[in-house]
């Protein structure tokens, strides 16, 4: 599910088509006839996809816990992660497998927390749970806008600017301001995250002491980079 939503963002497929579609076309990345009859990934496969300038190599692997092997397989040879969690279960048994694997062959991760509009969604219960449960230094660089069915959108606390997604499958993004509303919220998270980040980023941790309030976005994406590929910090993002 989450391969076809980055390729078809990215141009590479013209529409989603769902992995328990009734179309029975099913998802681009899980090939087998079986995959497509249980609905499942069984086998990894990979792919690229280009993003602006960047060159993004995808694998996807299975996430159920039988085929467990494959995601061994997987992580040997990987860059980075996504850990994706869902906001109303949170961090369920197969989060702490995979995890465990990741941390096995020290592969640096993003958290993204899915499900954003549906009923019981909590983001900030999601994202202590990596800290509780997984013992991850969890940064949140994201604000969600609403949740459940009122999600609209996310404010990104780097930019400090409202983002929403129209259209049928969200792909018109729409840069705004901050709601006047949610303003003073976001900057109070903003002092968190960066905060979060100085703790185990020395260089920010000095401009930090020196001066909070003349850090630029330049220099927390830089940080941000450089933390989480230390494995010292998750980013902790989220959508629906």
């Amino acid at each position: 599910t989450l391969s076809e939503r980055i390729l078809f963002y990215t141009g590479k497929i013209h529409e989603i088509h769902e992995v328990r579609g009734k179309d029975g076309v099913g998802a681009v990345m899980d090939s087998m006839d079986l995959e497509r009859e249980k609905g499942i990934t069984i086998q990894s496969a990979a792919t690229y996809a280009m993003w602006g300038d960047y060159n993004i190599n995808l694998i996807d692997t299975p996430g159920h816990v039988d085929f467990t092997i494959e995601v061994e397989r997987a992580l040997r040879v990987l860059d980075g992660a996504i850990l994706v969690l869902c906001s109303v279960s949170g961090v369920q048994s197969q989060s702490i497998t995979v995890d465990r694997q990741m941390k096995r062959y020290k592969v640096p991760r993003i958290a993204f927390i899915n499900k954003m509009d549906r009923s019981g969604a909590n983001y900030d219960r999601v994202a202590g749970q990596l800290k509780e449960k997984l013992g991850h230094h969890a940064v949140k660089l994201q604000y969600p806008i609403g949740a459940e069915d009122r999600f609209q959108g996310l404010i990104d606390l780097l930019s400090m600017k409202a983002f929403y997604f129209d259209g049928e499958n969200g792909e018109h993004i729409r840069e705004e301001a901050i709601p006047a509303d949610m303003l003073d919220e976001a900057k109070l998270r903003r002092d968190e995250m960066i905060e979060g980040i100085a703790n185990v980023d020395d260089e920010l941790g000095e401009a930090f002491l020196m001066d909070p309030a003349s850090i630029t976005e330049e220099q927390l994406r830089a940080a941000v980079r450089r933390a989480t590929i230390a494995l010292k910090m998750t980013p902790v993002m989220c959508g629906s």
